[in-house]
């Protein structure tokens, strides 16, 4: 790793001690020794939006900007460049990716929310708690901790009826619109890694971190999450934790057709029912088409992983979304083909419970509780593909794992789901 400001390069006085690592850069590389930097340090009064990381041979960079102005106004936006994918992470909302570019090909979404914005701006409880949609344009963000859900009140009851707790949860948690406290980017060998720690607590309300790790590998097209959600309280804690992965154009267009494996489907409500015959086919865009949304339970693969592959009409561009269900089983596909200016776009979530208000979640016994002291993990990736050899290639394994395992596809929603 290679830092430049203006392009300088080693040794720079703001990291002394990645400096002495470096000079020895080969052996401690052969030795399986990680470089560090931090970006973000709140406790070491740390910063860093002048450094300019630059890979062996200058195979990768990173680097972090601070947008001004607006309701972007604060934003920290990390950049990190692998030679092929280019992503932009949020660590001012909870880590979430903004959007992404792999081989000139932009990997995003249009909302209307433009720009990212700002924790500050987003009141959760507007619009009867659905307020968080208005800072929602990520290509990948993270719904949680503590729930992830349709807002509502959340009931808790003994085994005899008396209500113990009862609060209002608003829409998909509070992760997304919490900023990390340390950023750390890291080299092993051809592998990079963007570190993030966000802790989501209250006084009376439970102590969670998140410790967040996204990787991708030199010149790939291919990046990886692992989230580690800790349980930093003396008591057990609820957890629950969604991915809400958006894609929009190119991939996403008329015919385009959401590819997974799945042994059940149900729509969520009477609305996804009216399109259950083609519930993972794709319109063009429809003024004033009402968002559907549809529930599954995962095939996993031989490793314990279940995936998604979404892939435009000609089957020549696609984005394929895998995770693992020992954590995650469940999976939901978002369809919101409303017109170009209202946000196309296509969400593939897949999820550790479906994202119903947490009192039905806990009903069915979807919601994880964490001893205190214990931790989750969470694992997702996300692949480009952007020709037809490398589509079918991801076409053939999808198709395979659902051909061995039988699908059945439900035409009104299951009651234990919803």
């Amino acid at each position: 790793m290679q830092y430049a400001s203006d392009v300088a390069v080693w040794p720079l006085p703001v990291c002394k001690p990645i400096c002495r690592l470096q000079q020895k850069y080969s052996a401690f590389i052969t030795q399986g020794i990680s470089v560090q930097h931090d970006l973000i340090n709140v406790d070491k009064g740390v910063h860093d939006t002048a450094t300019r990381l630059v890979g062996r041979n200058e195979a990768w960079t990173a680097s972090m900007r601070r947008l001004a102005g607006g309701v972007s106004d604060g934003i920290d936006v990390v950049t990190l460049d692998n030679g092929r994918l280019s992503l932009e992470i949020l660590p001012t909302r909870g880590m979430g990716i903004w959007r992404g570019l792999f081989d000139g090909v932009p990997v995003k979404w249009d909302s209307p929310v433009e720009r990212p914005v700002h924790p500050a701006f987003v009141d959760q409880l507007r619009r009867g708690g659905i307020g968080w949609l208005d800072g929602f344009n990520e290509l990948i963000c993270r719904c949680g901790l503590g729930w992830h859900g349709a807002p509502g009140n959340d009931v808790i009851r003994d085994a005899d009826g008396n209500t113990v707790s009862e609060q209002f949860l608003p829409l998909h948690g509070r992760i997304a619109n919490l900023a990390a406290h340390r950023v750390t980017v890291e080299e092993l060998g051809d592998v990079i890694a963007v570190k993030g720690i966000v802790d989501e607590a209250s006084l009376f309300g439970g102590f969670l971190r998140l410790e967040s790790r996204l990787t991708t590998h030199v010149n790939s097209s291919r990046l990886e999450i692992t989230d580690i959600v800790h349980n930093l309280g003396s008591r057990p804690a609820e957890v629950e934790m969604l991915y809400h992965c958006n894609i929009g154009r190119p991939f996403l267009g008329e015919g385009s057709a959401l590819h997974t494996a799945a042994s059940e489907v149900a729509p969520r409500d009477d609305r996804a029912a009216e399109g259950i015959s083609m519930w993972n086919l794709f319109q063009g865009p429809i003024t004033g088409f009402a968002e559907q949304c549809y529930l599954a339970k995962a095939v996993a693969d031989s490793t314990g992983w279940g995936m998604a592959l979404l892939a435009d009409a000609r089957a020549e561009r696609g984005v394929c979304v895998r995770f693992d269900t020992s954590t995650m089983p469940w999976f939901v596909l978002w369809k919101n083909t409303q017109a170009e200016a209202d946000g196309y776009v296509a969400g593939l979530e897949p999820g550790s419970s479906f994202p119903n208000l947490r009192t039905v979640e806990r009903r069915e016994g979807r919601v994880i509780l964490l001893p205190a002291g214990h931790s989750v993990t969470f694992r997702l990736s996300m692949e480009v593909a952007n020709n037809h050899r490398e589509v079918h290639r991801l076409l053939d394994e999808v198709t395979a794992l659902q051909l061995a395992h039988p699908q059945l596809v439900h035409s009104s929603p299951k009651a234990q789901w919803v």
